[in-house]
């Protein structure tokens, strides 16, 4: 099948579980033939289509599966009404829908593509499907369109976190079969929340949500460094775990390029860690400011002087800056009232990619919440962007008036 270069880039990916967030017309359900046709042409395999109901399994891809294997001369047999296709190398192309999931028990299945996801009950795949690849080591690949902030949602931000896991998202206009044109009209037509989600492929539910700046965009690889490029840390002392976030700075923009997370560590522990993989460079560190006055570390030395000792030059004021100013900092650099991204986040950076997605407020309030794990990833990341560029000072093109602002050891 001939593929748009989105539909081929995912196609090609290695990963045994692909998440792929799309816009409407985007061609997901043209993948889903491709990817099935791709993984039965091996013999023997048993290859799954899962819709929500069973007009869509049929009406969707059915024909045009059809039309495709007849083309290929690939069919052996065809069974209309358990809408099954038996290939000539023995491999078996099934559409079934969800909401007969408990047809599927005990089943066993090479390949299962599950179209428009996030209308389906979770436990299809979770509870029922998931067992049904263990045998075989088999792949799955769920598709579909946002609708609001459910379980697809869920998948989708564990997919950028787990090893085996991929995700994908692409907007209408990406997909290539829609005109700039139809796209313009159908903003003019549809509500702003609507035409984000059902054209741009955005899940969309900031409620509760502290980094709602925060998106894909900002996820790049990081620039190429020397060893004479000084790095920037963020870092927030607890035993469970140590957190920091290393970044470099190019006149306005800050982009981390690796995290560190030590469980039952300490700062001596974190300050060789950084060592290990960063040398001997110039090291500026934005602290937790109470890591002046505790120490995680039995020598009795306070954080601050432990990482001043070695080597690392501390920025810190006397206490931390007000919560909701720092937070307005990162959102700020996250993208700017003009729209540009001065915050860049690599993709080797998972834990904090989910942390910045999944930290919230306390419902009702605009309280961080810090019951879960997501806040010690933030925290490092506010005492940086805060650190180098406070939004209440306005920097244009160098951070050397910031770099200084705090006390430095």
């Amino acid at each position: 099948m001939r593929l748009t270069e989105p539909q081929q880039i995912i196609s090609n990916d290695p990963a045994r579980f692909r998440v792929v967030v799309a816009g409407r017309r985007f061609g997901k359900s043209y993948l889903a033939i491709n990817e099935l046709a791709k993984f039965a042409r091996q013999p023997n395999q048993k290859c799954l289509y899962i819709a929500t109901t069973y007009r869509q399994a049929k009406g969707v891809i059915w024909n045009d599966l059809l039309q495709l294997l007849s083309e290929k001369n690939w069919i052996k047999k065809i069974n209309h009404s358990d809408l099954q296709i038996t290939l000539v190398n023995n491999s078996t192309i099934t559409l079934r829908s969800s909401e007969n999931k408990e047809a599927l028990r005990g089943l066993k299945f090479s390949f299962i593509a599950l179209d428009e996801y996030a209308d389906m009950d979770p436990d299809v795949f979770s509870t029922i499907l998931r067992p049904t690849l263990s045998d075989t080591g088999g792949h799955a690949m769920f598709i579909g369109t946002p609708k609001s902030k459910n379980h697809f949602w869920d998948l989708y931000i564990q997919a950028g976190v787990l090893e085996d896991w991929s995700s994908h998202s692409y907007t209408t206009i990406q997909g290539g079969h829609v005109t700039p044109e139809e796209i313009e009209a159908a903003k003019r037509d549809m509500g702003e929340r609507e035409f984000r989600q059902e054209y741009e492929a955005q899940f969309i539910d900031y409620s509760g949500t502290i980094f709602y700046a925060f998106s894909d965009q900002n996820i790049a690889s990081a620039p190429a460094i020397d060893s004479t490029t000084p790095i920037y840390c963020g870092g927030d002392f607890n035993v469970d775990p140590m957190t920091c976030v290393i970044s470099t700075v190019t006149g306005d923009i800050i982009h981390i390029i690796d995290e560190i997370e030590i469980y039952g560590s300490n700062t001596l522990e974190l300050v060789q860690e950084i060592k290990s993989r960063y040398g001997s460079r110039k090291v500026y560190f934005y602290p937790d400011a109470s890591g002046a006055k505790r120490t995680t570390n039995s020598p009795g030395l306070s954080d601050h002087i432990i990482l001043s000792n070695n080597g690392f030059k501390v920025i810190s004021g006397k206490s931390n800056p007000p919560v909701l100013e720092a937070i307005a900092s990162v959102n700020s650099r996250l993208r700017t009232h003009e729209g540009k991204i001065k915050l860049y986040i690599d993709p080797k950076c998972k834990k904090l990619r989910e942390s910045m997605i999944k930290h919230t407020y306390k419902p009702n309030t605009r309280q961080p919440d810090k019951s879960g794990m997501w806040d010690h990833m933030t925290d490092c990341v506010r005492y940086l962007v805060h650190g180098l560029f406070p939004l209440k000072q306005k920097h244009e093109n160098s951070i050397k008036s910031t770099r200084y602002a705090g006390r430095m050891l």
